[in-house]
């Protein structure tokens, strides 16, 4: 159907409110408790607009709450909305602080932004605010200040309607209003908490692990995606600037992960992805292997790798495990140039840990492992009992990845490894190679359903760090003199 909006015409499908026809065409009116995937409470009213009429006066609504009709005429800037809006803007923060020089919110902060474009006036009232408590530990992870909550009720129909934790409510009335957790629930159980971070339109609702440590604008998200579990959720990892970098004794502060959010990815996870992906800087920051390694003793990447080709190239039974933490293109890489030489399996880089949600209804999924899908495609899976993939005859164990404790490689088989993270288990093999974790390469996963998502590199890898697509074909490349008798050399 047909709609204007201040004289402009725009299309309109059945069902559709005021605001969300408005988005649909490329026009933002303001809100603070509408979400488009959450109920209605029309509490705000910031969103209020007028509707012309063929007859009679102009009336008054919301706009999250009325639905377009045929040849309705929305006016979002006539002189009374303007008036409406800014008087909104001031009984929002009648007791709000307006603390914006100290928020951690600050710099992406929706009422920051409002209060500049439609008030930008003090306060009015002759009455002091009202305080509340400013650090309220909500949870282990979240952390609530009471002052700036303008209890537009988005964290508690968060939890009601997506999570389904039922963690959270408002109790008390009026200017003494309060989010609380539930009596019968506790929010550190709820698997997606800290999207109610993201909801918060103010400085209310703020991570207990970047508070007060970095401001938004001195960080960058780069795309990328969860390696949690199969789903292979869209985030957006955030780091350090360049032009930010902090001149501090340890050079690792630039180079680390600040925090994650959701990238909205309809086909994959909407708008929401549950805790673990916000835990990512624990994963990917844990101590790292750097040095490429013949039996213990360090050697350059040039030297493993030739070393590595040479194994292959000598052994008559050599088995590969293949990581299912590598990328598509890595796992190409790995079909093209080493798979012909060995009998390559699939293995679980990862498994649930203890007390980890193993699935639920929303995201999280059983195997935790980003991009298996893919490596099924390419090459079999290591069979339930691992003795029927590396039997005695077997003379090469290559591991790629995790999740493999090397106890059941045969007595006198040669042991590559490739991984990223520091193990003592690395100098036990005849070859050592350290290789580039996902913030150090670009690529692409295939979650469970099929849907192929990029991830970008947000840092270079240290050196002595090799990425394993380019690995995989160095050594392909050195494999065929080896294999023809050219490289006559005693293997490492």
């Amino acid at each position: 159907m047909e709609f204007f909006i201040d004289g402009v015409p725009m299309q309109a499908e059945d069902g559709q409110t005021v605001i969300q026809a408005a988005r649909a065409n490329g026009v933002d009116i303001p809100h603070f408790c509408w979400h488009p995937e959450l109920s209605v409470p029309g509490n705000c009213r910031i969103c209020m607009v007028e509707v012309e009429q063929e007859k009679g006066d102009p009336w008054f609504d919301i706009a999250c709450n009325m639905p377009v009709t045929e040849g309705m005429r929305v006016l979002l800037h006539s002189e009374k909305i303007v008036r409406l809006r800014k008087q909104t803007m001031q009984f929002i923060t009648l007791n709000h602080p307006v603390d914006c020089g100290i928020c951690n919110k600050s710099g992406e902060c929706t009422l920051q932004d409002f209060h500049y474009a439609h008030n930008g006036q003090a306060s009015l009232s002759r009455d002091a605010k009202t305080h509340a408590t400013k650090f309220f530990p909500l949870s282990d992870r979240i952390m609530l200040d009471n002052e700036r909550c303008i209890m537009c009720t988005l964290c508690v129909r968060f939890t009601n309607e997506v999570s389904q934790s039922k963690a959270l409510c408002a109790v008390n009335r009026g200017d003494h209003a309060l989010i609380r957790p539930a009596e019968d629930a506790n929010f550190d159980n709820d698997q997606y908490s800290d999207n109610v971070i993201d909801l918060c339109p103010v400085g209310a609702l703020l991570s207990r692990q970047l508070l007060d440590h970095a401001r938004v604008w001195y960080l960058q998200p780069t795309r990328s995606v969860c390696p949690g579990c199969e789903r292979g959720c869209s985030i957006d990892i955030w780091h350090r600037k360049p032009e930010w970098a902090l001149r501090a004794l340890d050079p690792r502060l630039n180079t680390r992960i600040d925090r994650v959010t959701p990238h909205e990815n309809p086909e994959v996870n909407g708008l929401w992805v549950c805790n673990k992906a916000r835990d990512l800087a624990a994963l990917f920051e844990r101590p790292r292997a750097t040095q490429a390694t013949l039996g213990g003793a360090a050697t350059d990447l040039a030297t493993a790798t030739a070393s590595a080709a040479r194994l292959i190239a000598a052994a008559r039974h050599p088995v590969a495990l293949v990581s299912s933490w590598g990328s598509n293109e890595e796992l190409a890489a790995f079909a093209t140039a080493l798979a012909p030489h060995v009998q390559p399996f699939v293995k679980a880089d990862h498994l649930p840990l203890p007390g980890e949600v193993v699935e639920d209804h929303l995201l999280i999924k059983p195997d935790k492992n980003p991009n298996r899908r893919a490596a099924l495609a390419l090459f079999p899976a290591l069979p339930g009992t691992l003795a029927e993939a590396i039997t005695p005859q077997t003379d090469l164990v290559l591991v790629w990845g995790e999740g493999f404790d090397g106890s059941a490689v045969p007595a006198g088989a040669r042991v590559i490894r490739l991984d990223a993270y520091a193990d003592p288990v690395q100098a036990q093999a005849d070859v050592f190679i350290p290789v580039s974790i996902q913030t150090e390469r670009s690529g692409h996963y295939t979650n469970f359903a099929g849907v192929v998502s990029p991830f970008t590199a947000c840092f270079a890898p240290a050196a002595g760090i090799a990425h394993a697509e380019e690995l995989f074909r160095a050594i392909g490349l050195a494999l065929a003199p080896a294999v023809a008798g050219a490289l006559t050399g005693p293997a490492a």
